[in-house]
């Protein structure tokens, strides 16, 4: 009789378990943990808050270039006459050609030339630059710039006399969202164990303030030491207030656009001589236009 009611009542379907909601932690492991205020960690966590201080700080741009508006401003003194043509033979390629013609000091003549390459990164930057200029006496003034990545800046620079080379220098640069950091090193000779190593930094601490330092550290046989210069700079919509501190003095300028045609500049320098000073420091090629 058991065989009979077991064949003919119909068999029990299969047991299912049910999906786990939640991965079972492994030994030593509790759950999350609690959130303040919410008992036990259940739930999503609140979103959290934006951040107070609105927009970022922006790029100060370089230490170089604190000074740059009044300095852009003065007028190139020269004695004689001095004549210019550039003569563009690609969109790539431009070269040209100054006679400079004095009564008190040299005549000379100067042929440049300027390669522009095809990497763009705006409308009014590409890269890599190639600037080189020479006189009728056969020296030279060269310098390549080129942009390794979006933040990374590369340039190298030479300077010949006739046929001995005087100066040449490195310079590597990185600009981060808010801040700048550049090191050069100038005329470097590990036999001798001389060189200059200029270190410079430029942090934005609000949108319209920015503090930054120049160290310049140099060594030649029997001489050796350091300068440090503290530098701060103020843009407002329309002036800008910049000050450099150091061993050597102080450095003040004072820039104010009056209108949109007539800017004003107001320069004071106060500078020492202190014995320490470095005196081979190697002079940078003006950079391209």
């Amino acid at each position: 009789m058991g065989n009979v009611w077991a064949a003919g009542s119909p068999p029990p379907p299969p047991f299912r378990a049910p999906p786990p909601l939640l991965p079972v932690p492994p030994p030593g492991f509790g759950g999350p943990p609690p959130v303040s205020g919410l008992g036990g960690g259940r739930g999503a966590p609140p979103p959290r808050p934006p951040e107070p201080g609105g927009d970022p700080l922006p790029n100060p741009g370089a230490f170089e270039e604190c000074h740059r508006r009044c300095k852009e401003l003065f007028p190139v003194q020269m004695e004689g006459v001095k004549l210019t043509v550039n003569k563009g033979l690609s969109n790539h390629f431009q070269v040209n050609h100054t006679v400079a013609l004095s009564t008190l000091g040299e005549s000379n003549y100067h042929f440049g030339a300027t390669y522009v390459g095809t990497k763009h990164l705006s409308p009014t930057e590409a890269f890599p630059v190639l600037v080189g200029d020479m006189d009728n006496s056969g020296s030279l003034n060269a310098q390549v710039v080129h942009q390794l990545s979006a933040r990374l800046r590369s340039k190298v620079a030479f300077q010949t006399q006739q046929s001995k080379f005087v100066n040449w220098q490195l310079d590597g640069e990185f600009r981060g969202s808010d801040f700048t950091a550049a090191l050069t090193l100038g005329n470097p000779d590990i036999l001798l164990g001389s060189g200059i190593l200029v270190a410079h930094y430029l942090q934005s601490v609000t949108p319209s303030l920015a503090l930054g330092g120049e160290l310049v550290y140099h060594r030649r046989p029997g001489e050796e030491g350091a300068v440090l210069s503290l530098a701060g700079r103020y843009t407002a919509p329309s002036w800008i207030g910049t000050v450099t501190l150091g061993q050597a003095g102080a450095h003040v300028t004072y820039y104010h656009r009056a209108s949109e045609q007539v800017p004003q500049k107001h320069p004071k320098n106060t500078q020492n001589t202190p014995k320490n000073t470095p005196k081979n420091t190697p002079k940078t090629p003006q950079k391209p236009p």
